[in-house]
């Protein structure tokens, strides 16, 4: 048996581990992702296709699009590659942070990204190029799911949600970095060199998750214990076929006896390892079913649905809508700084106001709530106004007190459920405001406009879908919510082991019998 107080005592936190430390590298990945994001989506690497005249001049494509003589339709396809990727990956690598070291995986799905990327780099047809974007998004989904809840053991009391509002600033500040990195390579370039560099820059992370000593997540047992415990059960399940078998051997077992039990035990360690996949599959529907009966859970990720429905929509279809509207010139540029910039700001902004409210679920809901409804309430007169200068006003209020939900959201996640299922939480979050939110409000949106024709009551319509959200996070106010980020009762379970008869004298290991 292993000693109880060996498999419950923590481990001393590496040599290389400072909170502060661990946010910045755990910021800067974050920042790289994203990065990503935005540079396939850049002019310089996405590129356009070839183009004729109506006098057969031809100018030839450039980027991705050129190259492989793409369609909008398999242009689009990247994208949604690299969602399928990122969401079904999500819960998986979740799930397995119960059987394998959570900081861990994350060196796994850092290493899956930085070698996708760098097959992005040296892609030679449409499919291989896809099949490494979704890739991408597999590598990514393990941090997505895993590093928040890192931050959130490792934060000052007094400024977790702070901590969060400055992982998720690196979001907008990302996607904007990676317009002007992908822009600036391609153009002057080539577009395989945006994702070489964007290989290097990950790759010394993606070691670092190999190498150094792993850290500990709150609410799961150190690997080393899980071994122990497993080994034990491995011994415990042999002696257990042994015994079944010696019981119905007679005396012509003393013949080719060891080849008999070697077939058995052979068959024994197939249908266990059978059993281990059930388990593991069983162990993953009750943890959802805890997630999906939870009330504060489902209220904070129905808001978050309803939200990211309006901020996928905004970022797909906002430069068109100004354009259409206002008459600007450079709608692209002005959504994409008035974005950048609200979006740092109140990523910012909504953490430390939470901490200086006292950072409880109930405060959380009040800040998601009270913040999206004003925020609505701007957007929606910004695109009342028949004015250029008010609408660039009052959108950029909107923005900063919409974007202020970003940490005060994440935040309710990770406090809502046990520490165990906090990676769970987080990736069914991600699942479900990427599929019923942003991925489906894009196209909605264009048969929304196709049928009234009228960007303008489009997008107040678009809008308006955010009272809807701050509704639903209102809710939320009056339920019981309790902080269960310090339940940290989940012993570990020992299987009990029983006394022991050897299958045939002096042929079974002393240290079976003795276990």
């Amino acid at each position: 048996m292993v000693p109880p107080s060996s498999s419950m005592d923590p481990s001393p936190p590496p040599s290389w581990f400072t909170p502060k430390r661990l946010l910045i590298i755990f910021c800067v990945i974050n920042m790289i992702n994203y990065v990503d994001r935005g540079a396939i989506a850049s002019n310089g690497v996405n590129g356009s296709s070839e183009t004729c005249d109506d006098k057969g001049i031809c100018k030839s494509g450039s980027g991705i699009q050129g190259e492989f003589d793409l369609t909008n339709f398999q242009d689009g396809l990247l994208s949604s590659a690299f969602m399928v990727g990122l969401l079904v990956a999500s819960p998986i690598f979740a799930s397995l942070a119960k059987s394998y070291n959570p900081f861990r995986l994350i060196g796994v799905g850092l290493s899956v990204w930085t070698l996708s990327v760098a097959g992005c780099a040296s892609a030679f047809s449409f499919w291989f190029i896809a099949i490494c974007r979704m890739l991408v998004g597999v590598g990514e989904a393990s941090f997505i799911s895993l590093a928040a809840p890192f931050i959130d053991d490792n934060a000052p009391v007094s400024q977790k949600t702070a901590w969060l509002a400055m992982f998720y600033m690196c979001i907008p500040t990302g996607i904007a970095v990676g317009y002007v990195y992908g822009g600036y390579v391609g153009g002057h370039f080539h577009w395989r060199y945006a994702f070489w560099g964007e290989a290097l820059l990950m790759l010394p992370f993606a070691v670092f998750g190999f190498l150094v000593k792993p850290l500990q997540l709150k609410g799961f047992s150190p690997v080393e214990s899980k071994k122990a415990l497993a080994s034990v059960e491995t011994v415990s399940s042999v002696t257990d076929v042994a015994d079944s078998k010696a019981s119905k051997l007679d005396g012509r077992m003393l013949v080719g006896g060891d080849g008999i039990i070697g077939d058995k035990l052979s068959k024994t360690s197939k249908s266990e390892s059978i059993h281990n996949i059930l388990n593991q599959l069983s162990r993953f529907a009750k943890d959802v079913k805890v997630l999906l009966v939870d009330k504060v859970y489902v209220v904070n990720v129905f808001g978050y649905i309803a939200y990211n429905f309006v901020i996928g929509a905004y970022s797909y279809w906002g430069p068109k809508a100004g354009y259409n509207i206002y008459h600007m010139k450079s709608a692209d540029m002005l959504f994409g700084g008035v974005t950048i910039v609200c979006g740092i700001l109140g990523t910012i902004s909504g953490g430390f106001i939470l901490d200086r409210m006292g950072a409880t679920i109930s405060n959380a809901f009040i800040l998601l709530s009270g913040a999206t409804f004003l925020g609505a309430i701007s957007c929606f007169s910004a695109f009342c106004l028949r004015s250029l200068y008010g609408f660039i006003v009052l959108f950029a209020v909107g923005e900063l007190l919409v974007f202020a939900t970003q940490a005060p959201v994440n935040y309710v996640c990770l406090h809502c459920v046990r520490p165990s299922l906090r990676p769970l939480s987080m990736a069914i979050s991600t699942v479900s405001i990427h599929i019923f939110g942003d991925v489906p409000s894009s196209p909605l949106v264009g048969i929304l406009q196709d049928h009234i024709n009228n960007w303008r009551d489009t997008a107040l319509i678009l809008t308006s879908i955010l009272f809807l959200a701050a509704g639903i996070w209102f809710i939320g106010v009056f339920l019981h919510a309790v902080d269960k980020s310090n339940d940290g009762s989940q012993p570990v379970s020992t299987p009990r082991i029983t006394s022991r008869k050897p299958l045939l004298d002096g042929n079974v290991d002393e240290s079976l019998c003795e276990v």
